[in-house]
Formats: C-alpha cells, structure tokens, sequence
C-alpha cells in the first residue's frame, strides 16, 4: 500500500512562481490555485493541511484584499488550517494582520525556498500533533483538548499523555510527579475519564490542605457518635469513589500512622470507618501527586518506603512549562480567548512584544502563574491587543539555580536562551539561528549536544 502524501495547497498567480514551489515540495502532494474560487474550491475538495497564500492576488494583484478575503473564508471553513501567508506590499503589516485573522506563520517575498519549506514542514508537524491530541481528547469526551483537558504541541506532554491512555485501562496505581501549577489534577481526571472507570465518581482531595486531625474522617469516613460532632454516619472519600477513581494530591503531606492504614486499604481494598468495627470492601482506583521529593522523605523517615512502591506502580513525571517549549504562547492563546469573551470582548490576541515576553519567561509558577497572568492583562488592556506591559512580567525572576563553575554556566545558559528563541520562532530553525546571530549547522549541532528538539 502506497503512503500517502501530505497535502500542500499553493495559492499563487505567479505561473513561474507556481512551478517553482510545486517542485520543491516532492514529499507532498502540491494543489495549486491562482484566485480567490479555485483556492476555496480546492480547501473543500482537498482539505490540506498546510496552505501557503499569496495575498496579492487578482483581481487586487497590487492589494491585499483579496488574499485576506482567502484567508478570512479558509479560517472560516477550516480553522485548523495553517495558512503561511506572503505579500510584496507593506509585507511586514500585512503579515502581522493575517496572524491576528488567524493565520499560522508568514514569510517575505522574494521567496527563500529553504526558509518557506521550513516554516511549511513546521506547520504540518503542529497541524499533525493537533490532530493527535484530538483522537485522544475525543476518547475521554472533550474534541478541543488534549487528554484531560490540557492544551499542547509540545512533544514532551503529547508523549506524557500517551502514558497515560496506555495505563488507564490498568489496575495499576499512578503517581504524577511535577512542580506546582503543571497540570496534576488535570491529566488524573483524564486518566479516570480515558479508563474504564470513567462511569464512576472523580473525587480529588489536596492532602496538604485539610488538617490532620480531619484527614482520616475525609478519608475513611466515620460512624455516628465516633467522635463529638459526628452527628451521622459518613462516607470517607475511598467509598465515595467506590468503582471510580481518588485522587491524592500532595500524597506526601499524609502523615505517619495514616499512612499506614492507607496502605492498609491498598493490600487489602477493605477500610474501617472511624469508630466502626465492619470490614467494607471498597473497589476505587487510587492516583496520587506530589511536588516532593519521596524518594528523600523515605531516607528520613517521613514516609514509607511499602506505602511509595504501593502507590507509585506507574511514574509519570510531568514536565514544568519551561520545558515545554512553545507551550506558553499556545496556552496564553487559549487562556486570552477564554477570558476576554468573559471580561473584555475587545481584545483580540497579543501584540508582538508580549509573545516574545511570553517565551522569554521561564514561568517558574508553571501554568497557573500563565494563566493569572493573562487573566490580569485580559482585564487591564485598553487596547485590541495585549502588550508586554499589560503581562506585568518585567524585573528579575526568582528560584533560578546558579551554576558551580564556568563550563556548567555557559551551558545553562546556552540551553536557556536555545529553548527561548525557539520558542520565540516557533520552532523554525533559520529564525531560531537568525535570532541567536549563530549559523543553521552551529544550531544543529547545539540541538544535538543539548540533546533538544526543535
């Protein structure tokens, strides 16, 4: 059986030009069109995946009018399109105009062949993962979202998401390792919704923020009269989960004699409420999380080294968003929609200044300190567009390790300011080099010696 071949539809009304761009794509299968009704025509035939648009076309060569009427009815039939818009007048206005009317990328003609294939395969790889990431969410019940609700291109948390589609159908125990604010509690209730459990109740419990002397009742539940103010019998959160899923956030808050009935449960699958003398088998699937290091707390002897190997039966170990690169811009896309259509329906997107602020912070709050972040600006902008000064990210960022010698400094630093300037361009590695002011091969060889993907 013959693979078939991505398709790549060229809107042109350069005859020469045509040709010149049908040849240099031979791992595609190239759809040309020269107006406005042929490039619709053949979007509705062909639905490619990438659409490179020349916006001077006839019958307004000199314009560009009638290439945003293109884009605008490409964006409008098919917005997962990505469309690399070019234009000889005014380029750079142009350019960034069609980005806010939702086009993927740009480049300048005189056309640089190597350039515009870089940015072309770029966006097919995204086109690729966004298509990925909704087989995935479609199978847990939402078709806009990665699994569980998270939002990525980043390859590293595609791969973390396919983890866990592969364990969810287990009896496995699952423990999600990762800073604060990178999504824990998200990619648990995808795990519940992608399993067979998915019938059953999520219930999620942060067992750093309930008192010790509570924490057991939530847990176990407890009989009337067990203690005073226990005016009825109550159901801890492991029956309530009963035939679905618990998940325990901050698992390593759980102090010592609890932790041994916890571990109770998951030898036995029975529990005992409090103040009960009744063995009550319970069928609920345990997920847990934590941002602390376990493994250190054993050796000190703050948590049980039987309860870990319990609970952490599959490790999944959640990437911050510093390294995810490009992940910032795409969430604060999602976050911006979100909110203004909630408090400021005004603002469109992002002026360029604050999408190179976006990728230059190292979000050491993660997602949530994006998140915030965007909400603040969404309410404070005045404008269409928000700017690097309505993010409020300026000063000096916190928590950043200092390096020991002058070698593992420049390093650090190298990996730094690669994974920012990726970001930055998207991921096209002429941009990225440009931005550096270092050659293609250099970058290439960096990449490699980093061991970072492009």
């Amino acid at each position: 059986m013959v693979e078939q071949l991505p398709k790549l539809l060229i809107v042109e009304d350069d005859e020469g030009l045509q040709a010149q761009l049908k040849w240099a794509y031979d791992d595609f299968e190239v759809i040309i069109a020269g107006d406005r009704d042929s490039a619709i025509t053949a979007l509705r035939a062909e639905k490619p995946a990438v659409v490179t648009l020349d916006l001077g076309l006839p019958p307004d060569p000199d314009g560009t009018s009638e290439g945003f009427a293109v884009l605008d009815e490409i964006m409008a039939l098919k917005p997962d399109t990505k469309v690399i818009v070019a234009s000889g007048h005014g380029a750079r206005a142009s350019a960034l105009t069609a980005i806010e009317r939702g086009a993927y990328d740009f480049y300048q003609k005189p056309v640089d062949i190597e350039q515009l294939g870089l940015i072309v395969r770029r966006a097919l790889n995204l086109h690729h993962i966004e298509v990925e990431n909704r087989k995935l969410a479609e199978r847990s019940g939402d078709s806009n979202r990665v699994l569980g609700g998270l939002i990525t291109a980043a390859p590293e948390m595609v791969r973390v998401a396919r983890t866990i589609e592969r364990v969810a159908n287990t009896k496995a125990s699952v423990m999600l390792l990762g800073a604060s604010g990178t999504g824990k509690e998200l990619l648990a209730r995808g795990l519940h919704d992608a399993s067979d459990r998915r019938g059953g109740n999520f219930i999620a419990i942060n067992c750093a923020a309930i008192p010790e002397s509570l924490l057991e009742s939530e847990l176990f539940g407890h009989e009337k009269g067990a203690f005073t103010g226990a005016i009825k019998t109550t159901e801890g959160k492991i029956e309530l989960a009963g035939g679905g899923t618990l998940f325990l956030d901050e698992v390593g808050d759980i102090p010592l004699p609890l932790q041994v009935k916890l571990l109770r449960f998951l030898q036995e699958r029975t529990i005992e409420r409090i103040g009960g003398r009744r063995s009550i088998s319970v069928d609920t699937r345990i997920v847990c999380a934590t941002h602390q290091d376990l493994e250190a707390m054993i050796a000190d002897g703050r948590f049980r080294e039987d309860l870990y190997y319990r609970l952490a039966e599959i490790v999944v170990r959640i990437p911050s968003l510093a390294e995810r690169p490009g992940d910032a811009a795409l969430l604060a896309k999602a976050f911006l929609k979100r909110f203004a259509g909630e408090m400021n329906p005004q603002v469109k997107g992002f002026a360029p200044d604050a999408l190179a602020a976006i990728g230059d912070w190292s979000w050491p709050g993660n997602v949530r300190e994006l998140e915030n972040r965007v909400k603040r600006a969404v309410i404070m902008a005045d404008g269409k567009l928000i700017s690097a000064a309505d993010l409020d990210l300026g000063g000096t960022e916190d928590g950043e390790c200092e390096a020991l010698n002058i070698k593992s400094a420049r390093e650090q630093s190298d990996r730094r300011m690669i994974r920012q300037a990726l970001a930055r361009a998207d991921g096209n590695i002429s941009s990225t080099a440009k931005l550096l002011g270092i050659s293609r091969p250099t970058l290439y060889d960096l990449l490699k010696q980093y061991d970072l993907q492009a």
